[in-house]
């Protein structure tokens, strides 16, 4: 008996071990993680010039998010919207920079999450939140967008 218990679980070790081997989980790219990033603080208050957990501005947000993901972005709005490569509206990626001109404000900027959402930290609500370019109020307001230079190899 105790013989035929052995041979049992020497035989399911070795199906265990012919089985398919499991690869480590990959480690997120950069612009997964910049998305992830600037996701997570949803809900955060707006605060003027702010870009930390405590408070963000619509540029704040992106830098708070870059930094997250391992790479720089200037501090600004207006330094933003020349960093990286154009990008058509129709040719929107998770990552993305999107930028509005309001007639309260300057330049605001979002991160898009997709072709059609975008997660920013605008001053009215003073929330960070996700809303749709779509949305009259953005759609009106679409400026440009700009294809942050992600770095290609990214360690955790």
């Amino acid at each position: 008996m105790r013989r035929f218990a052995a041979v049992a679980l020497m035989a399911a070790a070795v199906a265990a071990c012919a089985g398919r081997p499991t690869r480590p989980e990959a480690p997120p790219d950069a612009r997964a993680l910049f998305v992830r990033s600037a996701l997570a603080m949803v809900g955060r208050p707006y605060r003027y010039g702010g870009d930390t957990v405590r408070g963000f501005d619509c540029s704040g947000l992106v830098v708070y998010a870059a930094h997250r993901a391992g790479f720089d972005l200037p501090r600004t709005t207006a330094g933003q919207i020349h960093a990286g490569a154009p990008v058509a509206r129709d040719r929107l990626r998770a990552g993305d920079l999107v930028f509005m001109r309001f007639p309260h404000e300057e330049l605001h900027v979002g991160i898009a999450i997709d072709g059609e959402r975008f997660v920013h930290a605008p001053s009215t609500n003073g929330r960070v939140r996700i809303d749709s370019l779509a949305a009259p109020v953005y759609a009106h307001a679409f400026l440009r967008a700009r294809r942050p230079r992600f770095p290609r190899r990214f360690a955790r």
